[in-house]
């Protein structure tokens, strides 16, 4: 059997280097398409490539992105002038990731649940994304929170998940994103997303310690701990970057190099203003780095001014690599009003 230990220790420390984040392409077709369609941008495939041509291929956004996540048809894609996305990312100094589980699905005799799949066959289709160039992966585990709602089944069925996955990409040479995300959706109280958080990671890092996961080679994608998007009182940016780092100190252990957040629907502005938080009060203290695996919170606005047309490219990464740059500021606990004036060089 291979060993991978130093090369996933160094991979994963890269990863989550000071003052860079992942950024996370890896939307479906699907998703990237009904993302198209709101904007009417005809949802083809080569518009889908153009598109990540121009995330990609947007100058100088290495000083701000360690990597990307990308999606199985995106890793096999090339720029308009033939070079492969993958020499593209390791040309400009960052590390190809990729997606591998194939999605949530309606968990049995579980209502309003989901569990993911994805594990049958993952060891030949790691083998294969590693020798295209992945050094890391991403699996993404979906939790529903309502008064009933996440079950002990549920928590333990998409933990398990991601433990077998993160077994088998430190297998296979990958470093493992693990991603339990608590949705959003609700009208939960802040109080309540810090129960089902915290329950969520202590059954994430109890299964990954059963199916022998080395906590040094992977990384922790989780949501940050908020009020329900319809809950009438709506947490202040103080009292989430509160509660989230307070319940990562209590669940992660200390030797898991990097904690990169997901945004989970927030805007653009307060993702990076919750990042930013945690890192002022909190920056010290964290046994491990705190940044970002944003999608929509940085691909947005480049998406929007985008819209198909290629004379709109260059200002379009203009303004991605912006909230790269704020985001970037805001994993130093650097990030403030002014910054968002302030539009990123290309």
């Amino acid at each position: 059997m291979n060993n991978y230990t130093q090369e996933l220790r160094d991979t994963a420390k890269a990863m989550v280097v000071e003052g860079k984040g992942i950024l996370a392409m890896d939307e479906s077709n699907g998703t990237c398409n009904n993302r198209f369609d709101k904007l009417g941008i005809p949802a083809t495939e080569d518009n889908r490539r153009a598109y990540r041509e121009l995330i990609l291929t947007t100058p100088n956004l290495s000083n701000y992105i360690s990597g990307a996540i990308l999606y199985d048809e995106t890793i096999r894609q090339s720029t308009q002038d033939g070079k492969s996305f993958v020499e593209v990312m390791q040309n400009a100094g960052m590390i190809p990731g990729i997606k591998v589980d194939t999605g949530a699905k309606d968990l049995a005799r579980r209502p309003n649940e989901k569990v993911t799949e994805g594990l049958d066959g993952l060891r030949d289709r790691i083998i294969e994304y590693y020798q295209m160039g992945a050094r890391f992966a991403k699996w993404r585990a979906v939790i529903t929170i309502s008064d009933r709602i996440p079950s002990d089944g549920c928590l333990e069925a998409n933990a398990h998940g991601l433990a077998r996955y993160a077994a088998l990409c430190q297998e296979n040479g990958l470093v493992p994103i693990v991603e339990p995300e608590v949705l959003v959706d609700g009208d939960h109280s802040l109080n309540r997303c810090y129960e089902v958080t915290e329950k969520t990671l202590h059954e994430v890092f109890r299964q990954l310690y059963v199916q022998n996961v080395a906590y040094d080679r992977m990384i922790l994608k989780p949501s940050m701990v908020i009020s329900g998007a319809n809950c009438p009182i709506q947490a202040s940016v103080e009292q989430v970057a509160k509660a989230t780092m307070e319940c990562l100190l209590n669940t992660v252990p200390s030797n898991v190099p990097g904690i990169a957040f997901l945004s989970g629907g927030q805007s653009n502005i307060k993702a990076s203003a919750h990042l930013n938080a945690m890192n002022q009060i909190y920056g010290v203290q964290a046994p491990w780095r705190v940044t970002f695996s944003y999608a929509r919170a940085i691909q947005q606005p480049a998406l929007e001014h985008w819209r198909g047309n290629a004379s709109n490219v260059a200002e379009a990464q203009k303004l991605l690599l912006h909230r790269a740059k704020c985001n970037s500021a805001a994993s130093l606990g650097n990030y403030n009003a002014d910054l968002e004036k302030q539009p990123a060089l290309v």
